[in-house]
């Protein structure tokens, strides 16, 4: 079972992280879901989603919404620095920031680790495991570009929000898992959510 360390921060864009939290508990993944207060307003704001404020009923919601799923989830707050992705001794097999403001990008880019969300990266990082930050802005400024190369020279994954449309998607649940798929390639964990390039596409 592949342990993921999952953030939600308060970009645009909830709807991407959440049907990954979908997927990965369904594929039989643990995760340890991380909050920011940013992405509650912003779950709220875009899904008409209001995210329960206590970890266990987080939990509970979730298990609820995708009843059924192989997983298992732990559900942090930004202050917890006892969860087990705080640590080095604990790492996660990889991390994925999803959506990604460009405030968390720039802190983790600069090893503020302020928060456990900041904090989650710079041990991924640290520790050299996978980290994806799914970077939902536009347009980049320079220092953003900045940060991104600073993340990338230290070995993280920038997976920017930007679905291509080859595979002729017929609603926005497709233009969604067009991201989703991507970010579950670098994961390294299998899916069926739309053929690959050179299939049939989806009608």
């Amino acid at each position: 079972m592949k342990r993921i360390t999952l953030a939600l921060t308060g970009a645009s864009g909830m709807a991407y992280g959440l049907r990954l939290l979908e997927c990965l508990l369904r594929t039989g993944c643990k995760v340890d879901l991380l909050l920011s207060q940013a992405a509650r307003i912003v779950a709220r704001q875009e899904l008409d989603l209001q995210l329960p404020s206590g970890n266990a009923e987080v939990v509970e919601f979730f298990d609820k919404r995708y009843a059924g799923h192989k997983g298992k989830l732990a559900a942090y707050g930004k202050e917890e620095w006892f969860a087990p992705a705080a640590s080095g001794s604990n790492p996660a097999d990889a991390m994925v920031v999803c959506p990604c403001t460009m405030g968390s990008l720039a802190a983790i880019a600069h090893g503020l680790a302020d928060n456990l969300i900041e904090r989650a990266a710079d041990v991924i990082l640290k520790e050299k495991r996978p980290l994806i930050l799914v970077a939902r802005e536009t347009p980049f400024s320079l220092i953003h570009l900045r940060n991104m190369t600073a993340l990338a020279e230290a070995g993280a994954t920038i997976l920017p929000a930007n679905p291509g449309f080859y595979h002729r998607p017929q609603n926005v649940e497709q233009v969604i898992d067009f991201i989703v798929a991507r970010i579950l390639d670098q994961l390294g964990i299998a899916h069926e959510l739309m053929p690959r390039w050179g299939e049939t596409p989806l009608t």
